[in-house]
């Protein structure tokens, strides 16, 4: 027969064996994975016209009116990238194209129609400023997940949205020496980002502006970076944007850059 003590002992392990276990917290790298995809890949294709906005810390203010088109290449990562600037005539008819590999450099291709030449962008400069502005090619197209050493930090709120805060660290060249990223736990969205100089300072900051849902798929169609030591910012909005529009894999060729598809740049 048992003993008292021993029916008390059953019926515990009896609870600890029927309660539910925790699911595994999500690691940093899952976290900015999932981020990744949510922010640079939504749907299968993407298609949208993009005005840009720069504004200099005395106020003068200069725009750039492009189309952007997006392709995603099967399951690996690999993406296509073309982009036309309608005005000002500075750059209209500028065109650039990306082809977006993981775990290698991207290509990275801009036609300068003033000068009728296809310019390569070398690898060493994706952190390079993008037409002017405060945003790099890379963030334009993404950069490869393994390229940073990432953590988590404590759970923070953003505007009364849960985020989870991820500081990342570059293992390959980079414009900056830390950053840190609020992704919204819900859309797995950026809302924020800080960039951090060899000194520690803060010299960058990025803020989604407004995030509406298009199609289901929630979608930052106004976003600012911010360079915190000049005072000048870049804001872009993004309108007719539209999903699984169905673009051609043939438009993301070097052909195109200097003939631009009418149907899709319209």
């Amino acid at each position: 027969m048992c003993g008292k003590g021993t029916t008390v002992v059953v019926l515990a392990a009896a609870v600890l064996l029927t309660r539910p276990v925790p699911a595994e917290a999500a690691s940093a790298d899952d976290i900015v994975a999932k981020s990744q995809r949510a922010y640079f890949y939504a749907g299968s294709d993407m298609k949208a016209r993009v005005l840009m906005t720069l504004a200099s810390a005395g106020g003068q203010k200069r725009t750039r009116e492009l189309t952007m088109l997006r392709r995603n290449k099967g399951d690996a990562g690999e993406q296509q990238y073309f982009m036309y600037f309608h005005q000002p005539a500075d750059v209209k008819a500028m065109t650039f194209l990306v082809e977006k590999y993981p775990n290698k450099d991207d290509d990275r291709w801009l036609f300068i129609p003033g000068i009728n030449m296809v310019k390569r962008i070398a690898a060493r400069d994706a952190a390079q400023s993008f037409v002017g502005s405060d945003f790099t090619y890379e963030h334009v197209s993404g950069r490869d997940l393994d390229a940073d050493e990432h953590r988590l930090l404590p759970d923070e709120k953003v505007e009364g949205k849960d985020c989870h805060v991820v500081e990342s660290v570059p293992r390959s060249a980079a414009e900056y020496k830390r950053k840190r990223a609020w992704i919204d736990k819900s859309t797995l969205l950026p809302l924020k980002e800080e960039y951090f100089d060899g000194k520690g300072e803060l010299f960058k900051a990025f803020k989604a502006d407004e995030v509406r849902s298009i199609g289901g798929v929630p979608t930052v169609i106004r976003r600012t970076m911010t360079n915190r030591k000049t005072g000048h910012t870049t804001t872009v909005s993004f309108t007719d944007v539209a999903y699984d529009a169905g673009i051609e894999a043939d438009i993301f060729t070097e052909r195109y850059l200097r003939d631009p598809p009418g149907r899709w740049i319209k």
